[in-house]
């Protein structure tokens, strides 16, 4: 037995049972280790974006990290867009990145890079294995770390240390601590805020936007009068029969006016929200200066737990009724017109399957989807976290694996597709049912519209040629069945509508072009 085959058997003891993987050589040993562990479902992803991004897509679905397995420092670095949408989604998870013979570093061969200082920015706690003894305890190490701290674990495997000899050895799960409890004067001035009468908000994320913390604070919203809002988060799980909270706008002005009323906002898995980037003469923080922010609890806490507690110190009963999403999907009236992110997101939530899962990177095309997203059937929604465009693709692949009986759609800009489409061969290795649907506007729209916040009005011709897509304009269809996808292209709202029924209809992965 060697240090690989112990740390298959520490990753299989936890439950940890899909790796995504793009390996090299110095991950030879714990290839051939892998392949002696059929329990453990291994993903080829062809570029460490995809692999990175299937494992956050993963985890945010099965309640659980998966591992990766990358090739040295460059490997690594190639999927840091990735882990940083993971890491600003708290996703755990647990990279193997394999390095050179730990004797074999002193001679600065091609690869040798310092991968401690590549993972520490977007990882949240970063081990390197000292040998093949030191296997066991640091794989424990990082897999405790990924779920208490709710991130993603780094681990150095020097390639010594998985060929080295180890002995047999009686494993258990890690037994993990009690999760931190909320300070007794945070919930205290939260539930006097509650009882004050003044105007306050709620704002929620990460796994206080479950369907069973959306009920509570539904609760404590009923009884108090307080508005809920929510911040980009991991996973929400919308629909009819659950509490919506209203999404605080992306746009700086939007969200400024939004919260504009209010004096006390109470956050609740994350801190006071802030905009994505700082503007001329606008503030970077949307709360009124005057709005007292509490910060009730954040992402390691037992958010569910949490929102019981305020609810039991604010005198608001478990009796006490919530307001559910009433189910309106059958009032919605089929689109007609032009083929545009509108009428395409409203033909969609017409056809929403019950307990679907929506990958969202669709950028400036996001349409009417969150404003139906309510009263349509139940379903989860896993967004961009982070910013860092190219997770679309990948994160619907890893929420296909851990969720195999669930249809999964993928609402894709066509810019930020191009960064990780490699991701549909693995759609199609796997036979994963996926249907990704690609807003073909060629362009980085978003862009478009950042230079007209920053009050550029007319593109010249180096700045046209940086924003669009276009000469050539990307083929979409040939991409997908390049790669073993089955594609269709529409240029017209009826024919998205027939090309998306069908594409539901069957399993596997089918890309729909739209050219809007």
């Amino acid at each position: 037995m060697n240090g690989a085959d112990m740390l298959c058997d520490v990753l299989l003891t936890n439950g940890v049972d899909v790796c995504f993987a793009n390996p090299g050589t110095s991950e030879m040993h714990f290839v051939a280790a892998l392949d002696r562990k059929p329990q453990m479902r291994c993903v080829l992803g062809l570029s460490e974006g995809v692999v990175t991004g299937a494992a956050d897509g993963y985890a945010r679905m099965a309640d659980k990290p998966a591992a990766t397995l990358l090739h040295l420092g460059p490997g690594l670095a190639n999927g840091l867009a990735n882990l940083h949408n993971a890491r600003r989604a708290r996703t755990p998870m647990l990279n193997i990145v394999g390095d050179h013979a730990s004797y074999h570093l002193q001679h600065d061969a091609p690869l040798t890079s310092d991968i401690e200082s590549l993972a520490r920015p977007m990882s949240h706690w970063v081990g390197r294995v000292a040998g093949a003894q030191d296997v066991r305890p640091r794989t424990e190490e990082a897999y405790r770390s990924a779920l208490m701290l709710r991130g993603i674990s780094t681990m150095i495997l020097p390639a010594d240390a998985a060929w080295g000899e180890v002995g047999p050895a009686d494993l258990a799960p890690v037994t993990l601590p009690e999760r931190p409890v909320v300070s007794p004067e945070a919930v205290g001035a939260a539930a006097a805020a509650l009882r004050s009468g003044k105007r306050t908000v709620i704002i929620l994320a990460g796994r206080a936007l479950r369907a069973g913390a959306l009920e509570t604070a539904g609760r404590i919203s009923s009884a108090t009068g307080a508005a809920l809002f929510s911040q980009t988060s991991d996973r929400t799980e919308r629909g009819a029969g659950r509490v919506a909270a209203r999404p605080v706008p992306y746009n700086i002005d939007l969200a400024v006016e939004a919260l504009r009323e209010f004096e006390v906002a109470i956050c609740v898995g994350g801190k006071q929200p802030v905009g994505f980037f700082a503007y001329p003469h606008k503030p970077s923080t949307t709360l009124q200066p005057g709005c007292a922010v509490i910060e009730l609890a954040g992402h390691e806490h037992d958010l569910a737990e949490t929102l019981n507690l305020l609810a039991e110190t604010a005198g608001v009963r478990n009796d006490v009724p919530f307001t559910p999403n009433r189910f309106t999907q059958p009032e919605i009236v089929a689109p007609t017109g032009a083929l545009n992110a509108d009428s395409i997101t409203i033909a969609l939530a017409r056809t929403l399957p019950e307990n679907a899962i929506i990958c969202e990177e669709s950028i400036t095309s996001a349409g009417k989807m969150a404003v139906l997203a309510p009263g349509l059937s139940p379903h989860d929604h896993i967004p961009l976290t982070g910013g860092a465009i190219g997770i679309g693709i990948p994160l619907a692949t890893g929420a296909a694996i851990a969720c195999p009986d669930r249809k999964v759609i993928a609402l894709q800009a066509d810019g930020s597709g191009m960064y990780t489409l490699q991701g549909l061969w693995t759609q199609a290795r796997e036979n994963l049912d996926v249907v990704t649907v690609i807003f073909a506007n060629r362009a980085y729209a978003i862009l478009q519209g950042e230079m007209r916040n920053v009050g550029v009005k007319d593109f010249g011709r180096n700045a046209r040629r940086m924003l669009d897509l276009d000469n050539p304009d990307l083929d979409w269809c040939s991409l997908a069945r390049g790669m073993g996808v089955e594609a269709a292209r529409v240029d017209t709202i009826d024919g998205f509508t027939d090309t998306l029924k069908a594409a539901l209809a069957q399993k596997g992965p089918f890309l729909i072009e739209a050219r809007i």
